[in-house]
């Protein structure tokens, strides 16, 4: 009887032991029948979820700015059943409901509303409210990673880039006489090298500062400084004046995304009191960038002799060796720019959180070696990232050609950035804009205008001078003399020369009116600003020269030869020491805001962006006024100085102001808009001011110094910054 009792225990306790693993298998299959018909609205609420619920697939090291994994809970409710080798149900642990929860496309009780039921106000205001959530968590994420050697090498890395658009301004003054001299361009001409290059400084300021929003900073820096370096090599080469000024543009087109870009990027890395020193350190950059073209344009462009031919067709001058050496800085940038990590403040904008989190610890990481403490752990496991709202974009259908999808591809990436840029002008940073605009439109005219053609003013005056000491020889007679020497700054009116012979010689700037030459003999002439107006020649051989029918205005050439005659416009920098002047006084120019660089690091965070904002461009006013008062070049090149080193002020901290006051999803386009009006104010003021530069010098400079001034009272008004943390 024991023995049978024992035998019905042990089959009952069979049948329930069979019985339970039956029903566990029947669970997990249904679970998986569940698991594959909710395939798709689990993956799109996983996303919603893996924010405010705790993940134990991310990172599980616990920190302070996220939920650290709880071991203990081996167990619950709705893992009752399962064994440790047995499949879980994902959405047992991201309270997704199955099956029995609720009929397909209702929401569960108590569960968050799906983002296909809510409009785009709503969408829009959670996004709201995670961006102010993570612009508070970032500055600390940012404190935490510390200041230190990843920084320092992004620092120099987007100075090279800064530098890189100093050099293209300063490239223009400086190439200008020599390259339309060389290429025989008339005065009618001489101003569309600048504004060309301006023009397309202006567009690319406006398209790399959208793009930069749209594919990241680093992406965005990395096309157009390889744009500027292209063509910029590439106009060094070209012989014809249409091609050149076509390189420049594309070059200006490149080189105008880095002010944007460039500020976007480095700010993003920097903590709330690091913020507006280091940006004005890297103001710096371009003062760099401005001397390094005045040094080697002053080494490079005077050597004539550097210069090499290949016939009548190619001449390779030496300013354009000095185009080759500008675009080194571009060069440089671009091959240092490909070992730096994106900004992950724009990847956690766009919703990229795991290559955020890998970057962040990268920059804490890096910055802990350096300090010699390498087993410091980067505490942060989870990152606030805002919601991200699909936008519906019409594409052409797959049988659709290449070029039409490469087009509607291009077509909708100008429109986002152009949405970009409409929102610039929303609440709350449309007031902010226009002042902005203000500001930038008031600072960058004078500054533009008065420095750009500076080197036309110096040029002016010195011609002044050169005119007053021209030497007038009337009615001269001279026959069977050699000339072998230089003639320069000479007027001859009414002479005759018989049987003369005029050997291996120059002559710079030397007129001949109402004179005769007969029988006489030019060899190895070599001639600058020289012409023969209402001459006379007969009998007269011309060898090896370069008087071309040009210089010879209104003259009668009767029996006359020409053998060998060099054509196109001849450079010549011998015993001419207004080049190396003009780029002595940018240097020197260039050099005074070193000082202003200096006091803006020092005291941005201290004074306030304001205060040194609208205190540097009313300064800058009233020393442009003063150059009124200027009688002579030693002056006016002191006033030009102590006005380059007031204005970097204003420069440098409109800079931060600009980064800070505009959100990581419109910054860098923001920005863009303002560099771009930066330079058609820069254009308006060179065409301004290089109209009257020969005329008058008092309405430039008192439009000068009213706009500063103005500008200065506007700055004033915008918001401080100082202990904002970067939205």
């Amino acid at each position: 009887m024991e023995e049978t009792y024992k035998d019905r225990t042990s089959l009952v306790k069979g049948a329930k032991d069979i019985a339970k693993e039956v029903k566990r298998q029947a669970v997990k299959k249904v679970n998986k029948a569940v698991d594959k018909a909710q395939d798709g609205y689990t993956q799109r609420s996983y996303n919603r979820f893996q924010d405010e619920e705790d993940d134990d697939d991310y990172y599980v090291q616990g920190g302070n700015y996220g939920v650290e994994a709880n071991d203990d809970e081996g167990s619950s409710e709705a893992t009752e059943g399962h064994d440790e080798d047995d499949e879980i149900y994902e959405g047992e642990y991201q309270g997704i409901p199955n099956m029995g929860q609720g009929k397909d496309g209702m929401v569960a009780l108590g569960q968050p509303m799906r983002d296909e039921y809510k409009d785009r106000h709503e969408l829009e205001t959670e996004r709201k409210a995670d961006e102010e959530e993570l612009a508070q968590q970032y500055e600390l994420i940012i404190q935490e990673c510390g200041h230190g050697r990843f920084q320092w090498a992004l620092f120099f890395v987007l100075g090279m880039a800064l530098m890189a658009d100093g050099v293209e301004v300063f490239v223009v003054g400086f190439v200008l006489p020599s390259a339309e001299t060389d290429m025989c361009i008339p005065n009618s001409g001489s101003g569309w090298l600048g504004d060309i290059v301006y023009l397309g400084m202006m567009v690319g300021a406006f398209f790399w500062g959208g793009l930069a929003d749209k594919v990241g900073r680093r992406q965005s820096l990395l096309i157009c400084m390889s744009v500027n370096g292209f063509f910029a090599f590439l106009s060094s080469f070209v012989q014809g004046y249409g091609f050149f000024l076509f390189c420049r543009l594309f070059s200006g087109f490149g080189i105008g995304g880095a002010v944007p870009t460039v500020f976007s990027y480095f700010s993003e890395v920097l903590a709330r009191e690091k913020r507006g020193e280091h940006l004005s350190w890297l103001c710096m950059f371009w003062m760099i960038g401005g001397i390094y073209a005045s040094a080697m344009a002053w080494a490079i462009i005077p050597h004539y002799g550097w210069s090499f031919s290949m016939g009548s067709a190619y001449q390779f001058h030496s300013w354009r060796v000095f185009v080759i050496v500008c675009a080194l800085p571009c060069v440089s940038s671009v091959v240092a720019l490909t070992f730096m990590p994106e900004s992950p403040r724009f990847l956690l904008e766009v919703g990229k959180h795991d290559e955020a989190w890998m970057i962040l610890k990268q920059i804490h990481d890096t910055n802990m070696r350096a300090r010699g403490q390498p087993e410091k752990v980067f505490t942060v496991n989870r990152i606030k990232t805002p919601k991200q709202i699909d936008e519906l974009i019409e594409i052409e259908s797959d049988t659709g050609t290449w070029y039409r999808r490469c087009f509607v591809r291009i077509r909708t990436e100008l429109y986002g950035i152009w949405l970009t840029f409409m929102r610039c002008f929303n609440y709350p940073v449309k007031d902010n804009t226009i002042k902005l605009t203000a500001v930038w439109f008031t600072l960058s005219f004078g500054y533009y205008g008065l420095s750009v053609w500076f080197p036309d003013v110096i040029k002016h005056l010195q011609s002044d001078e050169y005119a007053s000491r021209v030497k007038h020889f009337h009615n001269e007679e001279v026959s069977h003399f050699v000339f072998n020497f230089t003639l320069e700054n000479q007027i001859h009116s009414n002479g005759e020369y018989i049987n003369d012979r005029f050997i291996m010689m120059k002559f710079k700037s030397v007129t001949f009116e109402d004179s005769l030459f007969k029988n006489c003999v030019f060899e190895d002439i070599t001639s600058l600003n020289t012409y023969f107006r209402n001459c006379t020649f007969v009998n007269t051989t011309f060898y090896n020269t370069d008087l071309e029918q040009y210089k010879f205005v209104n003259s009668e050439l009767i029996n006359c030869t020409f053998f060998h005659i060099r054509t196109g416009c001849q450079i010549s920098f011998d015993d001419d020491y207004s080049a190396y002047w003009i780029y002595f006084v940018n240097f020197l120019g260039t050099l005074a805001v070193l000082p202003g660089n200096i006091v803006s690091a020092l005291l941005m965070d201290r004074i306030g962006r304001l205060t040194m904002l609208g205190g540097s461009m009313v300064l800058s006013g009233i020393s442009c006024f003063f150059l009124w008062f200027g009688t002579s070049e030693s002056m006016m090149i002191g006033m030009l100085c102590l006005y380059n080193g007031l204005t970097i002020s204003a420069w440098n901290s409109l800079d931060v102001i600009t980064v800070e006051l505009y959100p990581t999803d419109r910054r860098a386009t923001g920005f863009g808009f303002l560099n771009a009006l930066c330079k058609a104010a820069a254009v308006l003021g060179n065409l301004i001011f290089g109209s009257l530069v020969g005329i008058t010098k008092a309405i430039p400079i008192l439009l000068a110094s009213t706009v500063l001034v103005c500008g200065g009272l506007v700055g004033l008004r915008l918001p401080d910054t100082r202990t904002q943390v970067l939205m």
